[in-house]
């Protein structure tokens, strides 16, 4: 059994995780560490695992596990692995933004669809964003293909969790209910990661991504929109995506509308193309806490340890 820990466990992601490994054929948890609640019940934060979960919160970290989760605030998984070593066998899978851009590090841009060899031989994982991820998978393979003729146009909405689990004024219940905004229009940090992708993809073309995010007034799930000026026809577009996600476990192409609550709860992408005049519009759904982030982590760490993708990720929508 792989033996696994999570650093941070109070916030929505942790909580994902540990309801998912819970439940992994080949994972024992190990640790949840908490420097704010240890030797409280993990159950007691994360009560949907009320009657399935027996562990406390942990004030101490054990390095010697076979895989860590960093789920910890933007800035602080720097910090934490300059402050503790973990053993030369420990796999670490970081779900912030610190080591998603290139840089002076060794960690692999975890995002399966495109990068799953480089994962597999990586010891440390940069997990996507979740926006990052719902957006990338809807445009990345126009730029694999060399087909991106100019800038993106993009528009998507994220639910409460997005923002996480720490209460601010725009996550109140009085502000978010019956209420949409939008917020860091074309400043979001996602983008950079985003325009990173794609300059791994078509360096040849300086790519614009125009970005507009939403808070939307329910808790879980991103629906993106983007579209693009494409010469060709619907048909070689679906082509190209067929293609590249043909062997996908997670993301699917389909002619069916899409919304969120087919993939809420679930690790999966669902993409539509849609083609109007010149334009190119892919529709994307995912779980912002699991394909977003959580579930993921989990694909990537099946990767890195030769286990089959889907494991432990066998989950269903809570369509009605």
């Amino acid at each position: 059994m792989i033996k696994a820990g999570i650093i941070g466990g109070a916030g929505y992601t942790a909580g994902e995780l540990v309801r998912i490994l819970t439940y992994h054929p080949d994972v024992e948890l190990d640790f949840v560490f908490s420097t704010s609640r240890p030797g409280t019940p993990v159950a007691g934060v994360h009560q949907d695992l009320i009657g399935e979960i027996d562990l406390l919160f942990s004030g101490e970290i054990n390095t010697e596990v076979d895989v860590v989760f960093l789920c910890l605030g933007h800035g602080n998984s720097i910090k934490f692995l300059a402050e503790n070593t973990f053993s030369a066998n420990t796999k670490i899978v970081d779900l912030s933004t610190d080591y998603r851009m290139d840089g002076n590090h060794d960690f692999v841009y975890g995002l399966p669809e495109f990068k799953k060899d480089a994962i597999k031989k990586a010891n440390f994982i940069a997990n996507p964003g979740c926006f990052a991820t719902a957006i990338s998978l809807a445009i990345l393979p126009l730029a694999k293909a060399k087909k991106v003729e100019g800038e993106w146009h993009v528009n998507a909405v994220t639910g409460a969790t997005g923002a996480g689990v720490s209460l601010s004024a725009t996550t109140h219940f009085t502000w978010r209910d019956n209420n949409f905004s939008a917020y860091k229009s074309f400043e979001h940090q996602h983008l950079n990661e985003i325009g990173q992708s794609l300059q791994w993809l078509q360096p040849e073309l300086d790519m614009t991504v125009n970005f507009i995010p939403n808070r939307g007034n329910f808790s879980r799930g991103i629906h993106a929109t983007a579209y693009t000026k494409f010469a060709g026809s619907l048909e070689e577009a679906k082509a190209i995506y067929e293609e590249q996600y043909k062997d996908a476990a997670f993301t699917f192409v389909t002619e069916e509308n899409i919304h969120l609550k087919q993939v809420v709860n679930t690790n999966k992408c669902l993409l539509k193309l849609e083609k109007f005049g010149d334009k190119l519009l892919i529709t994307s759904v995912i779980d912002n806490l699991l394909k977003g982030a959580s579930g993921q982590a989990v694909q990537n760490m099946n990767l890195m340890f030769g286990l089959p993708e889907t494991s432990g990720l066998h989950l269903k929508a809570s369509y009605f």
